[in-house]
């Protein structure tokens, strides 16, 4: 079974905060990671911190539709190694529903395109 997925429409951002003060978590789509190393975040480019110890934009990102089950396998596997055949690089962020894939802002379109020839189908 090929799952549906999902280009959401925000420009975003991946970056790291010094302190957990630093999230707005107001933001209506956010992830954040804090492990003893760092905190990391992935937001709107719009609602990215003014402080930030790094900071890289330009990601674009789809999202697995459905809520997937935790028995379920390979899903994740399947799109990046369709991704990496076209040497589309990836960061992606997995919630307890689903997974997000983001690639670069330029390499979109070439994702999007790369994984429909694949048999991946996207909502609109």
């Amino acid at each position: 079974m090929v799952p549906g997925l999902k280009v959401l429409p925000y420009d975003l951002t991946v970056c790291k905060t010094e302190s957990v003060s630093d999230i707005d978590f107001s933001s209506d789509f956010f992830f954040a990671g804090k492990t003893d190393e760092e905190i990391s975040l992935v937001c709107k480019t719009e609602d990215a911190p003014e402080k930030t110890t790094e900071r890289e934009d330009g990601w674009r990102c789809f999202r697995i539709e459905g809520q997937l089950d935790f028995s379920l396998t390979g899903i994740l596997s399947r799109i990046s190694a369709v991704l990496a055949d076209a040497g589309i690089g990836i960061f992606a962020v997995s919630t307890y529903n689903t997974d997000y894939v983001l690639v670069k802002a330029r390499d979109l379109d070439r994702s999007v395109s790369s994984l429909k020839e694949a048999g991946y189908v996207f909502a609109e």
